[in-house]
């Protein structure tokens, strides 16, 4: 079986760093998935290409020679996906599960291009930028490694939180951000960095610690952690009509500086179609959502 070219960017970013765990942050993937898709590649090519000791990492001959052909291979590909996408007229577009909301429609509209989709976990913060899996993609700000972005601002929501309504706080029309700075919090992943911080009101605790009661991946692991009191959790206010489940209520939040929905691509991707793609996404002049009433949720 030949390697994907996935695994090739895999091995271009252990080659270039000669570190996993940074070149798991840089790939925006878990360190453990990475070594074993490196092993895995290594036994579809039946050669060694790093060894491995506990203080170093380096190329090893078939390594070096592996590096200089992946390189070509992947630049090449990319030269060879901008004519097909520009031929094609198709932008991907990422997005996460709690994400889209009705814009993608209102995106396809005013930018007349036809778009795929590519769903993106929240292990990836960038949704699908950093693997070149997208070429345009709806994000929560701030962006990891925000020097390889650029991006225009959409929407500017307010943050809620997410609780029981049998929380002490439940009862009242909204809760400043003080008042919850001792309560145990539901997490994004690790590897969601910065708007991991985000969504925990890290700018807003004076370097004070959040407490993680629990982490979730999905909008289900949300939901199920915050109705077992595992903890509380931020959202957009546009988002909490979809966090609707018995027992769960949420409420405005102050004391806590806006959220920020963007459509965002690569800094090196100067593509005429995607730079008109985020001048009339902005132009298009989205209008907010009716806003959320502050109110029990009910299924």
């Amino acid at each position: 079986m030949d390697p994907h070219l996935r695994d090739l960017r895999y091995f271009v970013a252990v080659a270039e760093e000669l570190h996993f765990t940074n070149a798991a942050q840089r790939l925006h993937i878990a360190q453990p998935t990475l070594s074993r898709q490196i092993r895995q590649l290594e036994r579809q090519l039946d050669v060694v290409l790093f060894d491995r000791n506990q203080r170093s990492v380096a190329l090893t001959v078939a390594g070096k020679e592996l590096l200089d052909g992946a390189r070509k291979i992947l630049e090449l590909w990319e030269v060879t996906n901008v004519s097909l996408q520009e031929a094609g007229e198709v932008l991907r577009v990422g997005i996460q599960s709690a994400l889209g909301r009705g814009l993608i429609n209102d995106l396809e509209s005013a930018s007349g291009h036809r778009l795929a989709l590519h769903a993106a976990s929240w292990n990836d913060p960038s949704s699908g930028l950093a693997g070149r899996q997208a070429d345009m993609s709806l994000v929560w700000l701030p962006l990891p490694d925000s020097n390889r972005y650029r991006w225009q601002v959409l929407r500017t929501e307010p943050r809620w939180v997410l609780l029981p309504e049998s929380h002490p706080l439940a009862s009242q029309d909204s809760i400043d951000f003080t008042d919850l700075l001792d309560e145990p919090f539901v997490a994004l992943p690790t590897e969601a960095g910065a708007i991991r911080d985000f969504w925990l009101g890290n700018d807003a605790r004076g370097g004070r610690p959040a407490k993680i009661g629990a982490e979730a991946a999905t909008p289900e692991d949300k939901l199920e952690a915050v109705s077992l009191g595992l903890g509380v959790c931020l959202l957009a206010e546009n988002n909490v009509p979809m966090y609707r489940w018995p027992g769960l209520t949420a409420r405005p939040v102050t004391g806590l500086s806006p959220c920020e929905l963007a459509v965002a691509w690569r800094a090196d991707d100067t593509r005429p179609t995607i730079l008109e793609f985020a001048a009339r996404a902005v132009a298009g002049g989205f209008a907010d959502p009716a806003p959320v009433t502050v109110a029990p949720l009910a299924v």
